[in-house]
């Protein structure tokens, strides 16, 4: 374990040192690529050894979010202030040392909200349970990655544990496809003009494992996306950041001047701006509500059927019984994803966050 690391800890430092250019490419990410490798091979060898009792955290509800942040943020406060949940606070440090739940209603969607222990530089090794902290994380719907208005470079600590573990925020999968071969080695076809030439495109994936295939790209690729493309542990997932406290600065404008991109700025003491944060949550859900409505009676508009967005008809039968595909013969719908209340459609209809189902099965 100990010698994995050290190679990693060469391996980085390389990388750090050695100018990016056109003629240092290929030798650059041939390096990334054997790095990825090595540090998943820690991660599996730390796996195997165990340690540790776990949080042993149940999921419940629709979804689940989790939060993220250093000791002192605010987690435990903002958990209470979203739901029902007693997380003991305190102006001290490392208050929370084990996963706390809770769960907030909203817009008749239940969202499991987890406050994890404290995040510190060096979780993704393991360093204050922080590998069980992560390995938690991966389960999740949404990340809340919370910061303090005094100490916004805390966030570049978080994301980089995050992405240590192999965790890729507000990210979609690389569209690239690898399919395999028995011989011929690699031909690359691409969709997209590419700043990597194919004899890195090449060395990095047979630095990946990968000596045989057929690869089409349809992005332009950087190193790192290529690696993640022949990753299997990777998990894309939406993450909001949240900077709470704001009650403690005078100016909370000044704050877009060090945050990189959007975030939610509130304060879990004083409930300032919760209601933008809890919505900001339900569209990172992706989810939508579907009511039931039987034929001639009024839809139940108080027990919503939470579906994934760009969920169909289909979708829905499959979820309230195995066999309905089969009794199915149509769907009446009202509400956005049709033109008019009552309009017919099939099982591949593509339902709309609010639309009321009626299900007519065969005679």
């Amino acid at each position: 374990m100990s010698d994995i690391s050290a190679k990693i800890a060469e391996i980085e430092e390389e990388i750090r040192t050695t100018d990016y250019n056109k003629a240092t490419q290929h030798h650059i990410g041939k390096l990334k690529a054997k790095l990825a490798r090595l540090k998943e091979k820690r991660e599996k060898s730390a796996a195997k050894g165990g340690g540790g009792f776990g949080f042993g955290v149940k999921k419940t509800g629709d979804a689940t979010v989790v939060f993220l942040g250093f000791p002192s943020v605010g987690k435990s406060t903002l958990l209470n202030q979203l739901t029902n949940a007693e997380s003991k606070t305190a102006a001290y440090d490392f208050t929370t040392v084990d996963v706390i739940p809770g769960m907030m209603k909203y817009r008749g969607i239940e969202i499991q909200l987890l406050d994890m222990p404290g995040v510190i530089s060096g979780a993704s090794v393991g360093k204050g349970r922080g590998k069980e902290a992560l390995s938690i994380v991966r389960g999740a719907d949404v990340i809340l990655m919370i910061v303090d208005p005094r100490n916004v470079t805390q966030l570049d600590v978080i994301k980089k544990e995050i992405y240590d573990v192999g965790i890729r925020i507000n990210e979609k999968p690389p569209l690239v496809n690898i399919k395999p071969k028995d011989r011929g080695g690699i031909t690359v076809n691409s969709s997209v003009r590419q700043e990597l030439d194919a004899g890195t495109i090449k060395a990095v994936l047979g630095e990946c494992g990968i000596i045989n295939a057929d690869v089409t790209i349809h992005e332009k690729l950087s190193v790192e996306r290529l690696i993640d493309a022949t990753s299997k542990n990777r998990k894309y997932m939406p993450a909001i950041v949240v900077v709470n406290k704001t009650d403690l600065i005078k100016n909370s404008g000044e704050l877009k001047n060090k945050i990189n991109g959007e975030f939610v700025a509130i304060s879990a003491l004083n409930g300032e701006n919760l209601g933008v944060l809890r919505e900001k949550i339900f569209k990172n859900l992706g989810l939508i509500r579907v009511y039931m409505k039987q034929p001639g009676k009024e839809p139940d508009m108080k027990e919503p059927l939470i579906m994934k967005k760009n969920s169909s008809i289909g979708d829905v039968c499959d979820r309230l019984h195995k066999n309905m595909r089969g009794w199915f013969r149509y769907a009446q719908i009202w509400g956005k994803s049709v033109k008019y209340g009552g309009q017919r459609k099939g099982l591949n209809h593509k339902l709309m966050d609010e639309d009321v189902v009626t299900i007519i099965k065969k005679n």
